[in-house]
């Protein structure tokens, strides 16, 4: 059975709608989680052969960009606007909830620095096995960080955020990824 890699389709977001935006990039973790998983399972069947090789890169160029500009996007904007949002009133939930999800960046920032290290062995077409345990790891932290966004912090941050701080962080968003503001 031939595993697909390197990928997949990927909904379409801007950031002229950056929570969905934020959402979407969910999607895109959860399919770069399950292609990780995948070639783990494929390097002890297959070895580093051309399939890995370019599943291996790719992986690494998501996590490398796309991931740690989504958590810039939410470290840097999103959160401190909800902060903001809540001036004068009892923000500590909101603090305490963007807290614990920046202290889930750090730890998935670890982890994934040890799975790169994997990673970059098997790009370079050298024989190399991916930790199931570490991959399930990662995964599962990912897969409870993202709920938590969902459930919780984006239907939080629709409710509380203006049109002018929804702008706002569309704007930076486009700064942190080299676009040219539209507006």
């Amino acid at each position: 059975m031939s595993t697909a890699f390197p990928g997949f389709s990927t909904p379409a977001a801007s950031t002229e709608a950056p929570l969905e935006m934020l959402a979407a990039c969910h999607i895109r973790i959860e399919r770069q989680c399950a292609t990780l998983a995948r070639l783990a399972a494929h390097l002890r069947e297959r070895g580093s052969d051309a399939e890995a090789r370019s599943a291996a890169a790719n992986i690494m160029r998501y996590f490398e960009t796309s991931a740690v500009q989504h958590h810039a996007d939410e470290e840097r904007d999103l959160f401190p606007a909800l902060i903001e949002s809540m001036a004068g009133s009892d923000a500590v939930c909101i603090r305490e909830l963007t807290q614990g999800l920046s202290a889930d960046h750090r730890r998935l920032e670890a982890m994934w620095r040890r799975l790169r290290q994997t990673l970059e062995q098997v790009a370079a077409g050298h024989a190399a096995l991916l930790s199931e345990d570490q991959v399930a790891s990662f995964a599962g932290l990912y897969e409870r960080h993202m709920r938590l966004e969902e459930d919780e912090l984006l239907p939080m941050a629709a409710r509380l955020l203006g049109a002018p701080e929804i702008t706002r962080i569309g704007r930076a968003m486009r700064e942190r990824r080299g676009i040219a503001d539209i507006g």
